[in-house]
């Protein structure tokens, strides 16, 4: 199932719908078709776990090609927003997650060159997140090392606390898309979350691909483009860190909960990486993509002075 939270006009709230055969079906009015109460957000149907996945396939089903007006209209029409607009935490980011990007790092950031033993978690704030469209924010006077990264999102299902790796996947609810933009030279004695935290720094979505969609995760490419020219391309097979392994050393110390987000780490190809240097500036426009899931446009704008 494909689930986006969406609008239709600038002044109405978000509501949550399926994308199927080229329209987005609103939930709570499919729901009302049905005699069957669905929840309004992306959040209350993470919440609500498998059963209500299983009611809404149902519904959807069962309506499919005899839906009432209103309950439907053409992808073309909605305007969506990040598949969960403001998660309750912090997004749990992953350094250096592929091998090729630890080398490519090591040479130019002051990151080791020796694989990490465990993976590496950061944080990057709710407030950083932005919808598929929306601008990402170029201040000069913060930074002139702006740059991208493409990333498979996790999202979290169900409450994980010290959980096993072999228990880990039975606590994904789904798939997204996610650039971790990050300013390189605003880095602070080794901490990351001011260079990855700041406002529009988390490109999301556009969609929440459920996880019964998404056979491997394992195996899925993922790439990158810079005003149309590729700049990164390769396959989750080749994360240093598993996504049971992400899970199970999170949850070692930190509870997971309904709708927390683990973005896995990017593969090299970022422009801290490039020979020469490459940068995000106003003007350009930045495409991510994961087989299977999506992809995610975002353009560069000027702020500030």
């Amino acid at each position: 199932m494909r689930l986006v939270t969406y609008r239709l006009t600038a002044a109405s709230e978000g509501r949550l719908g399926i994308v199927h055969g080229g329209l987005v079906i609103d939930v709570e009015k499919l729901g009302a078709t049905t005699g069957t109460r669905f929840p309004a957000t992306m959040l209350d149907l993470i919440d609500q776990g498998p059963d209500a996945l299983a009611a809404l396939d149902r519904a959807l089903k069962e309506t499919d090609g005899k839906r009432a007006p209103g309950i439907a209209v053409p992808v073309e029409n909605a305007r969506m927003l990040a598949p969960i607009p403001r998660p309750r935490k912090n997004i749990f980011g992953i350094g250096l997650n592929y091998v090729e990007h630890v080398a490519e790092s090591a040479r130019t950031l002051d990151t080791s060159k020796d694989l990490p033993t465990k993976p590496v978690v950061f944080s990057k704030p709710t407030t950083s997140i932005i919808a598929d469209g929306e601008p990402i924010q170029h201040n000069a006077a913060m930074t002139q090392q702006l740059d991208w990264e493409v990333e498979l999102a996790v999202i979290i299902g169900k409450r994980a606390t010290r959980i096993r790796v072999e228990d880990a996947m039975s606590h994904v609810f789904g798939y997204s898309v996610i650039n971790d933009v990050s300013a390189r030279d605003n880095r602070r004695a080794g901490q990351w979350i001011f260079s990855k935290g700041q406002d529009s720094y988390c490109p999301f979505g556009p969609a929440i691909v459920t996880a019964d969609e998404i056979p491997d995760p394992h195996n899925l490419t993922l790439w990158l483009k810079k005003n149309g020219e590729e700049k990164q391309r390769s396959n989750t097979k080749h994360l240093l860190f598993n996504i049971p392994t992400l899970i199970a050393d999170i949850s070692s110390g930190i509870s997971l909960e309904p709708g927390d987000i683990i973005a896995t780490g990017t593969p090299a190809g970022v422009g801290a990486g490039r020979d020469p240097q490459e940068w995000m500036w106003p003007g350009d426009v930045i495409e991510c993509g994961v087989d299977g899931i999506g992809v995610l446009r975002n353009p560069v704008v000027k702020i500030g002075e």
